[in-house]
């Protein structure tokens, strides 16, 4: 039996990763399973609050196991899943909306900016999406998340249902603590450094690198990022675009942030853009090579899918039988 603490995080399946969900999320994912039990999803069931292809949706949900793999998790030491293949995740969801308040999801920022660039599709799933998120986590008894400053507020609701349920039923589920990493938590596009590197920031493809790129098309982003106007590399709250790449180049290279600082001292912002591009060009290669087999290789996908999936199976299932156990349903009979 596994008793290692439980580590839970996913990823949606609406486009291709990002440089910034790789050095702010995946690849750090890859560092905690030798200490902990982790289950890494691929939510394609959030990925439904905006209007999805069902044939891009299905692409993008294997390739992103896919990058999983490629990145650094190895299925043998963590369950790789499809949150759909895990019926567990909408029934738990559907009873722990009952057990959170339209006051609480009113003042869901992401709700509220969501809405605000999607007018024409402002769906009960996109308000009630963080239930379903605490559901992904209690569901596991997760004792930490992997999460970025933008989902610290989704994971204090998902540790208020759980106490509220607790409260009343007992212990049923593990209050969950968050885990942010201390390099790379947030990264940050290169047009807009005030705002997260984003895939659903469609409409400046310059904003963010795509683990797809090009090496040349990652050098163009690079060198056309934004920067000041002082011309000092040095890491401070009022040089966004500054920070942000000296935090890029120490993610991929390994540096610290004033290691970095100190090796584009005295170097002009062209030559740091420049260096920035060619360290992340360098990191990617051998994920990018380990990418491309594994997308030829469709039995060994097929195989990483099907037993992630019973594996998450089994750990849903005894959760979500105290939780039935607890509130009253009738059980069936063995």
């Amino acid at each position: 039996m596994n008793t290692k603490p439980i580590i839970f995080s996913g990823l949606q399946a609406t486009g291709i990763p990002t440089l910034g969900s790789l050095l702010g999320a995946i690849r750090n994912w890859a560092r905690l399973t030798t200490d902990y039990n982790c289950l890494y999803c691929v939510v394609d069931m959030h990925s439904m609050t905006i209007r999805q292809d069902p044939a891009a949706l299905r692409n993008y949900s294997r390739m992103a196991l896919a990058w999983f793999v490629a990145l650094g998790l190895d299925p043998k030491e963590c369950t790789l899943y499809f949150q759909s293949h895990v019926p567990a995740h909408a029934e738990l969801a559907w009873i722990l909306n009952c057990f959170t308040y339209v006051g609480e999801l009113n003042r869901m920022t992401q709700f509220k900016d969501k809405s605000a660039k999607n007018e024409d599709n402002i769906n009960a799933g996109l308000y009630t999406y963080p239930v379903l998120q605490a559901a992904d986590i209690l569901l596991y008894q997760a004792n930490l998340v992997p999460v970025g400053e933008d989902q610290r507020q989704h994971l204090e609701l998902c540790r208020d249902i759980a106490m509220r349920f607790n409260k009343i039923y007992g212990d049923i589920f593990t209050v969950p603590e968050a885990y942010i990493p201390p390099v790379g938590a947030k990264i940050m596009g290169l047009q807009n450094p005030e705002k997260k590197m984003s895939k659903s920031e469609t409409e400046n493809e310059g904003n963010l690198v795509s683990l797809s790129d090009t090496d040349s098309d990652i050098i163009k982003k690079f060198k056309r990022a934004v920067t000041d106007s002082d011309n000092e590399i040095r890491f401070a709250p009022e040089k966004p675009g500054i920070s942000n790449l000296l935090t890029i180049y120490a993610c991929a290279t390994g540096k610290t942030i004033p290691e970095s600082e100190a090796y584009f001292s005295g170097m002009g912002y062209g030559q740091l853009k420049m260096g920035v591009g060619e360290a992340v060009v360098a990191m990617l290669k051998p994920y990018r090579d380990t990418y491309d087999r594994l997308m030829a290789d469709n039995a060994y996908l097929d195989s990483v899918i099907t037993q992630g999936a019973q594996k998450a199976r089994a750990m849903s299932e005894v959760t979500l039988k105290n939780v039935k156990q607890a509130i009253g349903y009738p059980m069936q009979p063995e």
